[in-house]
This record gives structure tokens, sequence and C-alpha cells, in this order.
């Protein structure tokens, strides 16, 4: 069995993730911001740490623990921080755009560093980041979170050649919407769900543990040449018509 570290573990697809893997004889540690939440994975025998993606004190910390567990080996780790911010670039301010680009982008960025850095010292391992439908289609309204997510989703096929040759596997999911509390904005209505449903091929949105099973399939079953890819889970959208 495998050591994984999930960051974003009080997100609606990282409390399935955690259990999921801890299900299958995994040691798992979370980090997240919500107590409550990660209260819960504790109760189920995750390792649990309270923090910021963004801090970088932080994250280092977070990889660095596995120094103390189990054989001290970090097999994966899953990036599930996000947000969301649909508004025009006419109407969204400066700073406002830069947090959802530290939100997303930079937090990945951190957490490809630290873990890297262990893993080249550890034997390899892998590493699956979230991006977003946003990154490869044109959405009205989403230039901040497509600028972050275009940002991670290159970031990784980059780090995918990078260490190729270092036993490192670097891939990335891209979901589409998805029943979650992060995409309420859109689906708290029924207007607004059936117009995003609307444009979809598979005429549905995604449910979380679909999106939990194909990163933990990431982690733990893809084949070893699977890397710098970009798994398009959005029933159909991005290539479809």
């Amino acid at each position: 069995m495998g050591s994984f570290l999930v960051v974003g573990g009080s997100s609606d697809i990282g409390q399935i993730l955690c259990r999921s893997l801890v299900a299958n004889g995994h040691v798992v540690c979370a980090t997240g911001r919500d107590n409550s939440r990660m209260r819960d994975l504790e109760e189920i025998g995750v390792i649990t740490l309270i923090g910021d993606a963004t801090d970088e004190e932080f994250i280092d910390g977070a990889v660095s623990n596995f120094m103390t567990i189990d054989s001290g080996k970090l097999d994966g780790v899953a990036h599930l921080v996000g947000s969301i911010s649909i508004r025009p670039p006419h109407a969204m301010k400066v700073v406002d755009f830069e947090q959802v680009l530290s939100t997303n982008l930079t937090s990945a960025f951190l957490i490809l560093s630290k873990s890297c850095k262990y893993m080249l010292r550890n034997g390899g391992g892998r590493l699956v980041f979230t991006s977003s439908i946003a990154a490869g289609v044109g959405l009205t309204n989403h230039e901040a979170i497509s600028a972050a997510k275009g940002g991670v989703e290159s970031m990784a096929r980059s780090a995918a050649a990078t260490y190729s040759k270092r036993g490192i596997r670097v891939n990335t999911v891209a979901p589409g919407l998805t029943d979650t509390r992060l995409a309420s904005p859109i689906t708290k209505t029924e207007s607004s769900k059936e117009a995003a449903v609307s444009k979809i091929p598979l005429n549905r949105i995604n449910e979380p543990d679909e999106i939990a099973k194909a990163i933990q399939w990431l982690l733990t079953e893809a084949p070893d040449n699977l890397t710098g890819q970009v798994l398009n889970l959005d029933g159909g959208m991005s290539s479809l018509r």
C-alpha cells in the first residue's frame, strides 16, 4: 500500500478521495481549512493538517511530514485546491484576478516544487493536479479561472518532461461542471443549471465521486508510461459537438 498527500482534503472531491484511499489500505495525509470536515477525516484515520495551500512554509511542512509517516516515501500527491470567479474582465479588479491566480496556480506550483524535491530523494512518485474545462474551452466570463487553470495544465506538462527520467509522473484532470459546493453559484438555480447542462453532450453534470475515482486511478493504477496528460472529465464538452 502507498502513502499519499491530498491537498484540499476538505473539498467535496477531496473528502471522497481521502475516504476511498483509506478504504483501500493506503496511508493518507490531508490538508484543508474546514475544521469540521477535517475532523471527519481524522475519525477514519486520515492524518490532517489545517492550513493554507498558498503558504509556502505550511506546504513545506506538510510534505516533510512524510519523513515520519510509514516508510518515509511519498507515493503520490493530489492537488485539489480551487476557486471560481465568473466575472468579465471589465468588472474584475486586478487584486481579485491575482487572488484567483494565487489560489489555483501558485498553490499548484508550491505543491509541485516541494513534492518533487522530496520525491527526487525518495524514489519518485505521482502528482495529479486539478484543472478545469475552462482551460481548454472558451467560456463566457471565465477569463480569470481559464488563465489560472491553463497555467496549471502547462506547468504540469513541463514538469512531466522535466522529471520524466527521475521516476516522477505528472498528470492533470480537467473536470467540467461538477455537483460540488464550489459550483453552487452555477447549480443553485434550476435555470442556470439547465443552461449549463444544455452545453454538455452527455446532458448531465459530473458527480464528485467520478472525479475522485479518476484521480485515484492516476495516483495508484495508471500505467507508468502515462505522464504529461490532461484527462478531460466533461461529458464530451471539450471534444464533441
